[in-house]
């Protein structure tokens, strides 16, 4: 059975932060499956965390190219994704996206019925087959259906295998275009592909639970228990508790060092798993993940959360929850250096409109501005 640090080492690994690694943007989101974009500055921050040497251009790049896309796909939520696993994730999750818009009052209320949602599906992607704005196709919608019915689109942008189109700006997507996806999976592969969710949900996540992959995609445990079953000898099942991995892949000793590290707002590894104490001490999680669904940008020193973080005028201002030794105040010094750097041409005062969470009171050991 694994110790709850060696659990800890294991994530870090797989999740590219137990120390960064030269790989291609592309290469990076394939490994972590993809990077929550919610806030759009956060693929970004998530990736200068892991990637050695990178630059940010680099990302601009593969979105501009399409070789990254940025969709809703797990849980409910936008995410940055190879453009090579979209269509196995969108897939996977479908059922999860139709279920949670189409079961909506604010779908109901626009008084279509699902069949006639379907049945316009594909004049919807034949009519973005090109960027189109989201007044563009607000007005087909009208004059499709007649009158204003903003739960008709409200759902469609959740499930329909839409991309967001960047359009510029410091991340990309300054504003509001979608593009249809290329075409996709059938419905009755579903099942495969959720196999195939569940693999790559372990190779960058795991050792998880079943309970954990639920958290991570919001599929119900009996769909993730027939994927677990179905996959047989492809996962090992951990002895001693109920922690499902693949064969042979990486769990590093206990004992290995952990930098410290300022990850952006709702970075998944803190996302993804229904017990997550194997990174956030239990008597922070409320600190960090607050009850709307915010997840503020956190500081890791050895492996765990210790703290939050926020962009200031001269640098960038750590609030540590408990004391922190001088070596790694010396790490975090080193990373709100670098982390300035990549801000100044871009968004220095990143995250600036979550600051109120910072007028309520935190669990301060100590505060300090670190200089850029």
């Amino acid at each position: 059975m694994l110790s709850e640090r060696a659990l800890n080492r294991a994530t870090l690994a797989r999740q590219l932060l137990l120390e960064r690694v030269p790989v291609t943007v592309p290469e990076a989101l394939r490994r972590l499956i993809g990077l929550q974009a919610q806030a759009p500055a956060s693929p970004w921050l998530a990736l200068w965390n892991r990637v050695a040497g990178f630059d940010p251009a680099a990302l601009d790049a593969a979105f501009a190219t399409g070789e990254v896309v940025k969709a809703t796909l797990m849980r409910i939520t936008l995410h940055a994704v190879h453009r090579e696993d979209y269509p196995v994730l969108h897939n996977a999750v479908l059922r999860i996206l139709r279920a949670a818009r189409l079961g909506d009052d604010r779908f109901v209320r626009s008084g279509l019925t699902i069949a006639e949602v379907d049945e316009f599906l594909p004049e919807l992607i034949a009519f973005a087959d090109r960027p189109r704005t989201v007044p563009e196709i607000e007005k087909l919608l009208a004059e499709r259906f007649g009158g204003d019915r903003p739960g008709l689109w409200w759902a469609l942008r959740t499930f329909a295998p839409l991309h967001h189109v960047p359009t510029g700006g410091p991340w990309s997507f300054g504003g509001r275009s979608f593009v249809a996806a290329p075409a996709g999976l059938p419905f009755e592969a579903r099942d495969a592909s959720t196999r195939e969710l569940v693999r790559r949900y372990l190779a960058a996540f795991g050792p998880a639970t079943v309970a954990d992959m639920g958290q991570f995609t919001l599929l119900p445990r009996t769909v993730l228990r027939d994927a677990v079953r179905a996959l047989g000898d492809e996962l090992t099942h951990l002895p001693g508790g109920k922690l499902y991995d693949l064969p042979g892949a990486p769990i590093p000793s206990e004992d290995v060092p952990a930098p410290a590290r300022l990850l952006p707002m709702w970075d998944n590894v803190l996302l993804a798993y229904a017990d997550r104490t194997r990174l956030i001490p239990p008597e922070y999680r409320k600190v960090c993940i607050r009850m709307n669904g915010d997840v503020l940008p956190t500081v890791l020193v050895d492996g765990y959360v210790a703290g939050v973080w926020r962009a200031a005028p001269d640098g960038i201002e750590v609030t540590a929850f408990r004391p922190l030794t001088a070596a790694a105040w010396d790490e975090l010094t080193a990373e709100a250096a670098a982390l300035t750097a990549l801000l100044a041409d871009r968004d220095p005062l990143v995250y600036a409109r979550y600051g109120h969470w910072w007028d309520k009171p935190l669990p301060a050991a100590e505060t300090r501005v670190l200089p850029g």
